[in-house]
């Protein structure tokens, strides 16, 4: 009799973990079909860019002025902000700058446009410029460029910082670049959740570390540099998937899904020099 009731208990408890088991693998499934919704992802990277988008400070307020300039991966470095609450103390405004629109300030800016986006990055309404944007940089607190940096544009930074004519009053903060790679949840979803915890993407050196490598070499001592593909991937070219709750970060290999926004900005603010902000 005891014999029977230990392996009842025994088989009871292996149920339980197999239960237990089971919804987990559910939930994460969960999770990467409503994260594969590239549409509804693609809504969440940009909804708040849009409220912040060319806002005025508020001359009324008492709060310090934060201006984030950049493109879609501005929109994911704010994403990463709101999830977590940070920077509370500040008004934060973007100067949305499309990717295939960067420019270095000065008169040779057009010259970094490809002749086929000029027609595009000149609409005020689409686009948004360095020399539009420039007085109100100059009337920031704290100016955090982040951006899926053009090489040329990388290299040429320091000169666009002169040309901005930041003070040394203000705090200039650059955020590199990112990338996770090919996503495939069509893949993910045939795979157990606990090699999922532990999955990691090779990605192209030259998407991320290399330009990054470029700005730690080119910015000044007085210009703060974070490298999300150091704090989030190490110092090789493959990144981690998932979070540590297994939430897929990156809906694209680009842009940040929710869970993702809230995972990368605990890491860039818990682990450079956002966190004394």
């Amino acid at each position: 009799m005891l014999r029977k009731a230990a392996l009842l208990l025994a088989s009871m408890v292996t149920i339980g973990w197999v239960s237990v088991a089971m919804a987990a693998d559910s939930a994460v499934q969960g999770n990467l079909l409503e994260a594969a919704d590239t549409k509804a992802s693609g809504e969440y990277a940009f909804s708040q860019c849009r409220q912040l988008q060319g806002e005025p400070f508020d001359a009324r307020s008492n709060q310090k002025k934060a201006v984030i300039v950049g493109d879609s991966y501005a929109c994911d470095f704010i994403n990463s902000v709101q999830e977590n609450g940070y920077l509370k103390d500040y008004q934060i405004r973007l100067r949305f700058i499309p990717y295939n629109c960067q420019t270095v300030a000065g008169e040779d800016a057009a010259k970094f446009i490809e002749a086929k986006d000029r027609a595009f990055c000149a609409k005020p309404e689409r686009a948004d410029s360095l020399e539009r944007a420039k007085a109100q940089i100059q009337e920031a607190d704290l100016v955090i460029f982040a951006s899926r940096w053009k090489p040329a544009i990388a290299a040429a930074l320091p000169q666009t910082l002169h040309q901005l004519g930041l003070t040394p009053q203000q705090k200039v903060v650059v955020v590199g670049s990112k990338f996770f790679g090919k996503i495939s949840v069509r893949q993910y979803l045939r795979m157990p959740a606990n090699e999922l915890k532990t999955l990691q993407n090779e990605v192209d050196a030259e998407e991320a570390k290399a330009i990054n490598a470029v700005l730690a070499k080119q910015l000044d001592k007085d210009v703060a540099f974070i490298d999300p593909h150091a704090l989030l991937c190490g110092d090789d070219t493959s990144c981690p998937l998932f979070t540590d709750d297994l939430n897929l970060i990156s809906y694209d290999g680009r842009h940040l899904t929710k869970a993702g926004a809230r995972y990368v900005g605990k890491v860039l603010f818990q682990h450079s020099v956002l966190r004394q902000m």
